[in-house]
């Protein structure tokens, strides 16, 4: 609403205050006999006024997305405009307010200023020296700036005058909360085509060309593009690359680590303070007085506190041997450890993990060739941009480098070959005919580069080119058909002894479910159809590939006296309450603009413009 809101002008004095981009326009004025962009009946809009507020604009787009915002990019989105439209309905109701005689005195002027924590010093209090620095470097004068402030409080002194009293009735916000939340409870249950018993027949050729004719978008070719490309596949050049042996030895040496798994165990280890304490622990345990996860909690500890995970003997020091010697998972100890005297749990044995530099040598053979299939490909980068540069063509640089050359009529969404990957496909999205081919890198090391022969429109195929798809289209559409048929002929039968068990299908009881609710295993638009329903009627509803029989068994209002029903009704009124009334405000601003006639003045608003170049 409009009360207890600040207008943008005034948001935008308050950010110049702590300076957000405003320095270095603060010197900017159009002097001279001319200095407003617009009129608005006997207002003047003034041309700083439009400079500041297109800045601010600029600024809280370059905060926001961190991209610095040029005029031309402005204009593109619309944002000069919005800013002038902005100004102008704000100087509109300053004409009215003026046309009314609405004011306000200097003494409340003057509590609005003190009030403002931009010009509060270090004590709290409304600092002087502080209030016409920041003016100074808003580029605002004190005059400039209070009259601002007075037409921005007599300007909410008549907002409030129109909106104030506007409510949301209670008997619409019933009516809605009731809609939303009210419940259903149905029983249903799906036929799949697999219980179809009557057999399809063959469809006449007049029974395809409408099915053809009904359902164009099954038939239609998207926009393709014809792309050739030239692609240099790391894993094409890998066949062309040498590796030294003393390249993977050494390889395999720092990576013995992950070949050569010493036998290990996982282990736990509870600290003890004493070597006592924790005998009369392990004499708990052999005892069967308490288990080891019973000493655990005694300490207020997690198993995963004192897990040490999976370790060598040697990691665990003195207590490696008697740890180790353990055949079977059990409780060792009292052992020395580094932080004193414990109990070792040994959880399972991990056998010893060798693999020969015989048994690694293609794996490192493999990984070192693509790694120098990767580099050479990447030295040859600035050679083919040269190429291409140069006026060489996607085929001709395919030749001369031995690259792939295909070409492929793309769509959007296809991910097979080249396309797989996430580079190809972003730039076969953005090519044009127009776009000189250049090369691209890919997320594994490869290249390419693309060209755009032909750019193809969406395309209603013949129906003699897609015979066989319509042909099983009219198939399923008929299967669904007769399944629907089947289904109402059960209907009968449930209306009487029958239930949806005893006719053997499965069936499901929803209880409290709302419009929003989802069912798995049902169409669409089920639950709208389920709300449509009378209870006690059965229905049969057309899914994609099954048929779904649904009785509806009640109806349930939604309950308008809880405590979440009045919450949410309130903050649902008073939400609704604030849009009406900015309705109402943006209603009575277009129609001030009206009676008081607008006049723009082009060459001070270009002039303005201009700054942003």
């Amino acid at each position: 609403m409009a009360t207890g809101k600040t207008s943008r002008t005034f948001g935008w004095i308050l950010m110049g205050l702590v300076m957000v981009g405003l320095v270095g326009f603060g010197s900017t004025n159009f002097g001279g006999s001319v200095r407003s962009v617009a009129t608005v009946g006997d207002t003047e809009v003034d041309a700083n006024r439009y400079l500041r507020e297109l800045q601010s604009e600029m600024n809280a787009f370059q905060a926001e997305t961190g991209q610095r915002l040029t005029m031309e990019m402005a204009r593109g989105i619309g944002l000069d405009q919005q800013v002038l439209a902005r100004v102008i309905a704000t100087a509109a109701l300053e004409d009215e307010t003026a046309r009314l005689g609405i004011s306000v005195g200097d003494t409340q002027l003057r509590d609005r200023i003190v009030d403002i924590p931009a010009f509060k010093g270090v004590d709290g209090k409304f600092d002087r020296e502080g209030y016409t620095f920041a003016l100074e470097q808003s580029g605002l004068t004190a005059s400039e700036f209070e009259k601002s402030l007075r037409d921005e409080v007599s300007r909410q002194i008549l907002q409030a005058a129109v909106v104030n009293g506007v409510a949301t009735q209670p008997s619409y916000v019933d009516t809605l909360y009731g809609y939303a939340r009210e419940t259903r409870d149905f029983t249903w249950a799906a036929l799949g085509v697999d219980r179809l018993t009557a057999p399809v027949p063959t469809p006449t050729e007049d029974e395809l060309t409408a099915y053809y004719d009904a359902h164009p978008q099954d038939f239609t070719l998207p926009e393709t593009k014809v792309i050739t490309y030239a692609w240099m596949n790391p894993e094409d050049v890998i066949p062309t690359i040498t590796v030294d042996e003393a390249q993977i030895r050494a390889l395999y040496d720092d990576r013995a680590s992950e070949y050569l798994v010493p036998e290990r165990r996982m282990v736990e280890r509870l600290v003890f303070n004493t070597t006592e304490e924790a005998q009369t622990a392990a004499d708990a345990i052999a005892a069967g007085e308490k288990t080891f996860e019973d000493l655990v909690a005694e300490r207020n500890l997690q198993l995963s506190d004192i897990d040490l995970g999976d370790v060598p003997k040697d990691d665990l020091g003195a207590a490696g041997d008697a740890v180790f010697a353990l055949t079977e998972p059990g409780v060792a100890g009292p052992l020395d450890s580094d932080l004193g005297p414990a109990l070792f749990r040994m959880n399972a044995i991990l056998e010893a993990r060798e693999t020969s530099f015989e048994d690694a040598r293609e794996e490192l053979h493999g990984e070192l060739a693509a790694d120098a299939a990767r580099r050479l490909i990447g030295d040859m980068v600035t050679e083919l941009d040269d190429q291409m540069a140069g006026g060489a063509t996607i085929e001709e640089i395919a030749k001369s480098h031995n690259m792939q050359l295909g070409t492929l009529n793309w769509t959007a969404g296809d991910s097979t070959g080249i396309a797989a990957y996430d580079a190809f496909r972003e730039a076969a999205q953005a090519v044009t005919t127009d776009d000189f081919p250049e090369i691209t890198l890919l997320e594994d090391g490869g290249v390419f580069a693309m060209r755009l022969d032909e750019l193809q429109a969406p395309r209603l195929q013949e129906q003699t080119e897609v015979a066989d798809a319509v042909r099983a289209g009219w198939e399923a559409e008929k299967r669904l058909t007769l399944l629907a048929e089947e289904a109402q002929g059960l209907i009968p039968e449930l209306e009487g002894e029958e239930t949806l068990s005893s006719l053997g299908l499965t069936e499901v009881i929803e209880e409290g479910q709302t419009r929003e609710a989802f069912v798995e295993g049902t169409p669409p638009n089920f639950m709208s159809d389920v709300f449509a329903m009378e209870p006690g009627n059965w229905q049969v509803l057309r899914g994609a590939d099954s048929v779904v029989l649904v009785r509806l068994d009640a109806i349930h209002a939604a309950d308008q006296d809880s405590d979440e029903a009045q919450a949410l009704k309130a903050s649902f009124a008073a939400g609704t309450a604030q849009e009406i009334a900015l309705d109402i405000e943006n209603a009575f601003a277009r129609a001030v603009q009206a009676r008081a006639g607008i006049e723009l003045n082009r060459a001070v608003i270009n002039a303005v413009n201009a700054q942003f170049q």
